[in-house]
């Protein structure tokens, strides 16, 4: 294998951008185009991505939250939703851009939005998609970073939603 340094090991557990929660099982090269590169293998649930470690600076992956960044969490999607466009189109861009950067407490803010948007207005497909995505991939982060049970960070996602709503 080409010497390359890694920002990963195998067996962390990391964060995909668009997959959400898995483990590096192995680091590979391969050659496609005729361009030899170096990989992550990343195991997730009936998933194997192959990432390039020359792109993990992209935000490709990242190691999982740390418990103590959940309290920041938490008053993210406890606080008043902001107004997003009742325009679908605009929305769609709007929420696009609010998670582009792949952090956690984007996709907080989304989930806070979108679920007072719901309480609002009929959500179209997008929007109930985007939302869906974004509680999922949050409740499996919660889950793992601060060892409790799924249903048990659903049930505490929709407690604090609901102070959210009594906020606003």
């Amino acid at each position: 294998m080409t010497e390359q340094q890694t920002y990963f090991q195998v067996g962390d557990q990391v964060i995909h951008w668009a997959h959400g929660l898995g483990v590096i099982i192995q680091l590979d090269e391969k050659s496609l185009s005729g361009r030899t590169r170096q990989y992550y293998m990343v195991q997730m649930s009936g998933l194997t991505l192959w990432v390039p470690v020359d792109q993990t600076d992209n935000r490709s992956l990242r190691f999982p939250t740390p418990k103590q960044d959940f309290d920041g969490l938490f008053q993210i999607l406890a606080s008043p939703g902001r107004p997003l466009s009742l325009d679908r189109n605009e929305r769609r861009l709007q929420l696009i851009e609010q998670l582009k950067d792949h952090e956690l407490a984007s996709i907080c803010r989304v989930i806070r939005d979108l679920t007072q948007h719901k309480r609002l207005k009929k959500m179209n497909d997008n929007d109930s998609s985007t939302l869906e995505r974004s509680r999922n991939f949050l409740i499996n982060e919660w889950s793992l970073a601060l060892s409790i049970p799924v249903q048990q960070a659903e049930n505490e996602l929709s407690k604090l939603l609901v102070v959210g709503e009594n906020n606003s």
